[in-house]
Order: structure tokens, then sequence, then C-alpha cells
């Protein structure tokens, strides 16, 4: 799959507008795979990424992948930032931080995601910027020198992505993860028609923050235990904190992961709001399909999965094929909400 940011990302290296000697030590921030990270087989590489099916990508191209890291004095540090302006230059800061006294500094957004604002905070830290633009994207490169720097401005930045309390101190969150201030209108929908009789062992697929895991727990005093699959670590660390109060009573396990590679099981029934983007990358029905299929896959014969999709989103051929039974439980606010029951055959 094409990635434009990726590929005009590492355009300064491939172009030798700036240079890097082989052996060079680099922090590759948010760090995706594909076929333009060549560019980097030369280079001792530490690639940062919480996302897990991005942290897969990298490990199976043979990169070392870490969450997060401490570790600072590199040579260069290359930056896909998020869409979110707190988070993004939160990982600015990060980047500028982790580079040594001349190391090199290289980031990029599409055009359609930041791309003019990242040039314009560059220069506000660091004093300057170069730049090119490529496949709608623009990438932005500075050598960092400390006497340049903002240093009020980088300690500012640095905490713009903490944890904080959030919804009048009900849950913690933090910039960057999905509907990070508020609760989802898809997710508030399916936990209202969630019923109470829910019970035995569960598992919440996309479990974000936590809050239709809270949802559950709040509402079904007959479940024993609940997983919670999540795909950003920095989401699922942030769901294990607002569920710590039921922690003493049900068991739960937190599991880091890419669903669609398959959960464990078996669950007596599962919840989901599936994603549908990635990465602020195009809509992908592909991954909400893979979340249904590992639903059936990890369900007992005859439980349950409820679900909340965006009504556009094309799930009910998936769903016929891999379970029983399919009833739509709402359909309003431009979402619907479906129970699907496994075949007690197994099917």
């Amino acid at each position: 799959m094409s990635d434009p940011a990726l590929e005009t990302l590492l355009l300064p290296l491939e172009t030798e507008a700036v240079e890097l000697a082989a052996g060079s030590k680099v922090l590759f921030l948010r760090a995706r795979a594909g076929r333009a990270l060549a560019a980097l087989q030369d280079l001792e590489t530490l690639c940062v990424q919480s996302f897990a099916p991005d942290r897969d990508a990298l490990m199976k191209a043979g990169f070392r992948v870490e969450a997060e890291t401490d570790e600072d004095g590199f040579d260069a540090v290359l930056l896909l930032p998020g869409r979110q302006r707190q988070e993004a230059r939160a990982q600015l800061a990060k980047a500028v931080s982790s580079a040594r006294e001349g190391g090199l500094f290289i980031a990029c957004a599409p055009n359609t995601e930041g791309a003019k604002t990242l040039e314009s905070d560059l220069a506000d830290l660091m004093g300057g910027s170069e730049k090119l633009s490529k496949n709608k994207c623009r990438v932005v490169w500075h050598r960092v020198a400390a006497d340049a720097v903002n240093r009020d401005l980088l300690e500012d930045w640095r905490g713009l992505d903490a944890p904080r309390q959030v919804l009048e101190g009900s849950y913690i969150s933090r910039p960057g993860i999905f509907a990070w201030d508020r609760i989802d209108p898809a997710s508030k929908l399916l936990a209202g028609l969630l019923p109470e009789t829910l019970k035995g062992r569960g598992a919440d697929l996309g479990a974000g923050f936590g809050y239709l895991a809270r949802a559950v727990l709040e509402k079904a005093p007959k479940v024993t235990s609940l997983d919670l699959y999540e795909a950003e670590k920095r989401a699922l660390d942030l769901a294990e904190q607002n569920l710590a109060a039921f922690k003493g009573q049900k068991p739960m396990t937190g599991i880091w992961s890419d669903v669609t590679r398959g959960i464990e099981g078996p669950y007596d029934f599962i919840v989901s709001n599936p994603p549908f983007h990635q990465a602020g990358r195009a809509e992908r029905t592909d991954v909400g399909q893979g979340f249904i299929r590992a639903a059936a896959a990890g369900l007992r014969p005859g439980g349950d999965f409820y679900m909340v999709a965006n009504r556009h989103l094309p799930y009910e051929k998936t769903l016929g094929e891999v379970f029983a039974n399919i009833t739509q439980l709402a359909d309003e606010g431009g979402y619907k909400v479906i129970r699907a029951v496994k075949a007690k055959g197994g099917r």
C-alpha cells in the first residue's frame, strides 16, 4: 500500500540534500514500514511505534521497535507526526530533544494534514527549516543547534500530549488517541443497548481509553472477566487506568495487539466499535471486516457479538458469512448497532 508521507519523508536522504554517514544512530518516531525505508539500511535505526499493526510490519522488516524510548543523542531523528495538534507538537519537542547537538531533524506531513503548520512550528521552535514538496506532502528538516532552540517553547510543548483528566474527571485520556476528550457517539449508542444479562468471559475489541468496557462492567454484574484488545498502546495504558476500580472485582487483561490477526478465547460475548481509519489514512473497511472475523473465531458456540458501525460501512456480508443469526438493534445518528450470534455448531 502506498504511503506518500513516508516516501516524502525520506526524500532529503534519497536526493542527498542531506547526508548521514553509514552507521549513524537514527531515531524514527511514529515509524511506519514501507519500501522507502531502504534509505535507512546502512544506519543504526530505532523505530518508536505504539500502534500494533505498524509495530508488527516494522519488526517483520527487520527493524528494532519500541513502544517508547528515553534514549537521546541521535545523529538524526525522523518524525511522521500525528494529526492532532497537541500530540504533533509534543512529538516535535520529543524529536528535537532526542537529537544530539548538530544532529538532523526531518519530519513530513500531507498537505491536507498539517504540513504548513508543521513547517511553521519547526521555524518557531528551531529558527527555520528547509523543505521539499512531493506526493502532496511536505518534508521539512533542520540541524539542531542548542543556542537556536526556543527553550521555553520546547518545555511548553513537551507535555502537551500528557495524560490528563477529561469529561469532568470521569476518565484519564490524552491527545492523539481516538475521541480523546469526548465520548464517541457510536460507542455511546452501543453502550445504551447492551443488555444487563451479559455474563461470563467477555472481550472488548478496540477498547480505546476504556469507555465501552466500563459500560459493560457497570451494567452487567454477571460478567466474570473482561479482556481489552487495543492496537494503540497509549490508549490501552489509559484504559487500564480508567478501569482500575474494577480490577479487584473482575479479572481484566489488556492485550496490545492487532485484532485482525486473531484473538484469544473462547469468549461468551464480545463488544466492539471497530476502527475504519488507521493513522489518518483512507477509509479501510477491511479492518472492521477483520474485527468481525476475529470475533466469530474467538466466541464460543452460541456466543454474542455486539458491534456498532457507521451506517454506510458494508459489514453485513461478512457478518452473514461467519455468524448464524444477525439482528440490527438500532439505526440512528448515522450509526447502526448489530447483534450477531455464533451458531451452536461452531460456524
